[in-house]
């Protein structure tokens, strides 16, 4: 017996391999027939399914135009932290709860780890790297934290600064009740809110005195 499989009917019969080639041979030939019909292409890596994302996009982040590949479903958190190593964004609970990811976007305090990164193309980012200035000066939310030593372990820390940088560009004059509300967004594994809220009023303290 052959040990070719043979595939058909006894009045007309085809090899396996015969068979395989014909169908790579006819797909060929449909899709040589379909470039030439419909024109100019896009170039490969341009080509888009309809209802999807532009995976290469720009992003404003901290005043600077960064170009990064991120997928349809990525975070703003996870671009920050593992494609533009921004690492000052934590990731705590991952689901909108602690904000440890708080950035502000166009001027509000966020949760980054709830924005599709996609959908902040055009807007301002703003992370704890760059409130900085540019020579060395630190913003007198941070300086307020470094004042009043407001965090235990500080991991809660940058999103809290960033909720109180979005407080005192609001309320530059807020009561300490005004504070808390303005923070209650924000969880502190050591529970140490007294101090916090004390680094918020001296922060409001200090932006007014710059004002």
């Amino acid at each position: 017996m052959s040990d070719v499989e043979i595939i058909g009917t006894p009045e007309r019969t085809v090899s396996r391999r015969k068979f395989i080639m014909g169908v790579i041979a006819a797909g060929a030939t449909t899709s040589s027939v379909g470039y030439l019909f419909k024109g100019p292409q896009p170039l490969l890596g341009a080509l888009a399914v309809q209802g999807s994302v532009e995976r290469l996009i720009t992003l404003n982040v901290n005043g600077q135009q960064r170009r990064v590949d991120v997928l349809n479903q990525e975070t703003l958190a996870f671009t920050l932290r593992y494609k533009l190593g921004l690492t000052g964004t934590k990731l705590g609970c991952d689901r909108a709860e602690c904000g440890a990811c708080t950035v502000l976007i166009d001027g509000v305090n966020s949760y980054s780890c709830s924005v599709l990164t996609h959908t902040v193309r055009g807007s301002e980012i703003v992370t704890i790297e760059g409130l900085e200035a540019p020579d060395g000066t630190l913003h007198p939310v941070q300086q307020a934290v470094l004042d009043e030593g407001g965090f235990q372990c500080a991991f809660c820390a940058p999103g809290f600064i960033m909720s109180m940088v979005a407080m005192v560009e609001a309320n530059p004059n807020p009561t300490r009740e005004e504070a808390a509300q303005a923070l209650s967004g924000n969880l502190c594994r050591c529970a140490d809110y007294d101090k916090i809220l004390t680094s918020a009023m001296r922060a409001a303290e200090l932006s007014r005195q710059q004002a």
